[in-house]
C-alpha cells in the first residue's frame, strides 16, 4: 500500500516537479509511508524535507511550550517560507492524545500560529493520514480491516487509482455547474431545518490535490444568510477532544444557541474563539462512495457520499467567503437516513443519492 500511497500523493496531489522543495510533517507510525515518500520524490527529482513528530502536535507542546503558543519560532516559519509544498500526514498513535490539554491553549495555538497556517495555504499543500492502530480503534475496527478501509477510500484498491480521481473530479464539475446557478441551499432532516444563502460565491471542486482522501463540493454561504437549526449525527474528534450530538441554532449567520451531548465544554470555548467563530465559513456536500462508514475522523466522515458538513469560523477565500477566524471546525451531518437537500426548493439530494446527476 505504501508505494501506491506514496506515488499517489506525489504524482497527483502536490505534482512534484525537479528541484522543488516539499516539507513533510508527520509522526513515528507512518515511517514505512515517509520511506516510500522519499524515494518516489527524489525520483521526480524533488527535495523531501521531513519533520517527525513536529513539536507544534505534541502533548510536550501544549503542557511546556506556552512561551511558543502565541507565535511559531522564527526558523519554522521560514522554512514553510520558503518550501515550494507541504504535506502533513496525520498518523498520531494515539488520536486523544491532546484530551487532557486546557481548550483555551488549543484556541492560542490557533491564533498564534495563524501566519503559519497562512503561509501553508499560499503553497500547495496536502494533509492526509496514515492508518494506525490508534485511528483503527477509533474507528472500531480492527488495524488490517482500517488499512483496507483506507485503502478503498483513496481508491488504492483500484486498477488505477489517478484516473479513479479525475472521475470523481469530472462529476464533482457536473455538480458544479448545477450549484454555481443556486440562491439558496436547504438543509432538512430529524432535527435539522436549516437555510442557507450562496448566490455569487464560488463552488470549489476538491478533488484529492488538498484532501487525501476527498469527495466533496463546497463554498462559503453568505456570512449572515444562516437561518434555522441543525442537529449533526456524527461524531468527531478535533484536538484530542470527542464532540457528538451537537445542537446549533442561527439567526442572521450567527450561533445564537448551541449544546451537545458530549464534548459541550470544548463547543462553547470554540465558539468563543473570537468574533467569526460564530458564524460559518464553509458549506460541504460529501460524494465519496468509497467511504461508507463513519469513523470519527473529520478528514474521511465529511467526504462521506450522503453527507453534507458546515464549518464554523474561518472562510476559504477562494469560494468568496469574507468570514475571518482562529478556527475552521467542520461539523457533519448524514443525510443517508431520512435527510434530503434542496437547491432553490429543488430536490437535490435525498437520502444520500443525487437527484439527477
Amino acid at each position: 500500500m505504501e508505494t501506491r500511497f506514496a506515488a499517489l500523493l506525489a504524482e497527483y496531489c502536490l505534482d512534484l516537479q525537479p528541484g522543488q522543495t516539499v516539507l513533510i510533517e508527520a509522526e513515528p507510525p507512518a515511517l514505512p509511508l515517509l520511506e516510500a515518500l522519499q524515494a518516489v520524490a527524489l525520483q521526480r527529482g524533488a527535495y523531501p524535507l521531513v519533520q517527525i513528530f513536529p513539536a507544534a502536535t505534541s502533548r510536550p507542546f501544549f503542557l511546556y511550550g506556552e512561551a511558543w503558543l502565541n507565535q511559531p519560532p522564527l526558523p519554522q516559519l521560514r522554512l514553510m517560507e520558503h518550501v515550494d509544498a507541504s504535506l502533513r500526514i496525520e498518523s498520531a498513535q494515539n488520536p486523544l492524545e491532546l484530551a487532557e490539554v486546557p481548550p483555551a491553549r488549543l484556541a492560542q495555538f490557533r491564533t498564534g500560529w495563524r501566519p503559519y497556517a497562512q503561509t501553508r495555504a499560499r503553497k500547495r499543500w496536502c494533509l492526509t493520514l496514515y492508518p494506525t492502530a490508534g485511528y483503527a480503534q477509533q474507528a472500531g475496527m480492527s488495524t488490517a480491516g482500517f488499512r483496507a478501509f483506507v485503502e478503498r477510500a483513496l481508491y488504492l484498491d483500484r486498477l488505477n487509482p489517478i484516473a479513479s480521481w479525475r472521475a470523481l473530479s469530472a462529476f464533482q464539475a457536473a455538480l458544479i455547474e448545477r450549484l454555481q446557478k443556486v440562491k439558496e441551499i436547504r438543509i432538512q432532516a430529524d432535527g435539522t431545518d436549516l437555510r442557507l444563502r450562496v448566490e455569487g460565491r464560488k463552488w470549489i471542486n476538491s478533488d484529492g490535490k488538498r484532501n487525501m482522501p476527498s469527495g466533496e463540493v463546497f463554498t462559503g454561504p453568505l456570512e449572515t444568510s444562516a437561518e434555522g437549526e441543525i442537529r449533526f449525527n456524527l461524531p468527531v474528534v478535533v484536538s484530542g477532544q470527542r464532540v457528538e450530538g451537537v445542537r446549533l441554532r442561527f439567526r442572521e449567520g450567527r450561533v445564537v444557541e448551541a449544546s451537545a451531548l458530549a464534548g459541550e465544554a470544548y463547543l462553547h470555548r470554540m465558539l468563543e474563539a473570537d468574533p467569526g467563530a460564530r458564524c460559518l465559513g464553509e458549506l460541504g456536500i460529501g460524494t465519496n462512495f468509497g467511504i461508507n462508514r463513519p469513523t470519527g475522523l473529520i478528514l474521511y466522515d465529511e467526504k462521506i457520499g450522503g453527507t453534507v458538513h458546515l464549518a464554523l469560523g474561518q472562510s476559504y477565500p477562494e469560494t468568496g467567503g469574507t468570514n475571518a477566524s482562529s478556527i475552521h471546525w467542520d461539523l457533519i451531518l448524514d443525510l443517508r437516513q431520512g435527510g434530503r437537500l434542496l437547491a432553490d426548493g429543488e430536490v437535490l439530494q435525498e437520502e444520500g443519492r443525487f437527484v439527477g446527476l
